[in-house]
């Protein structure tokens, strides 16, 4: 199995940008493929944009194509998520899964989770 542990949340001002990374540890790394999920306060759980075990391709939810960017680093056992332009709608819990085979959106089909870090966009 994989250890999946995130950071680089916190508090930033709309128009801003963070990155965060999740770290993985365990059973190779490389042969996951990775995903970033958010949860607000309130509402459920939702896909935000997942990479296969290469890194050659990715998926994004529609509404974030554009501002956010997944990617990973193999060598490093990291994934990221680059952040743009954040919005007051994009605070949330934001949680890495990793998965056998699947990069879609679908959280259900992911076996490993993070424990989140915190994403607060406020002025």
């Amino acid at each position: 199995q994989v250890q999946l542990v995130e950071s680089g949340g916190g508090l930033v001002q709309p128009g801003g940008s963070l990155r965060l990374s999740c770290a993985g540890s365990g059973r190779t790394f490389s042969t996951y493929c990775m995903s970033w999920f958010r949860q607000a306060p309130g509402k459920e759980r939702e896909f935000v944009a997942a990479i296969s075990s290469s890194g050659r391709n990715s998926n994004y939810a529609d509404s974030l194509k554009g501002r956010f960017t997944i990617s990973r680093d193999n060598a490093k056992n990291s994934l990221y998520l680059q952040m743009n332009n954040l919005q007051p709608d994009d605070t949330a819990v934001y949680y890495c899964a990793a998965s056998i085979g699947y990069y879609g959106s679908e959280s259900t089909r992911y076996n490993y989770w993070g424990q989140g870090t915190q994403v607060t966009v406020s002025s």
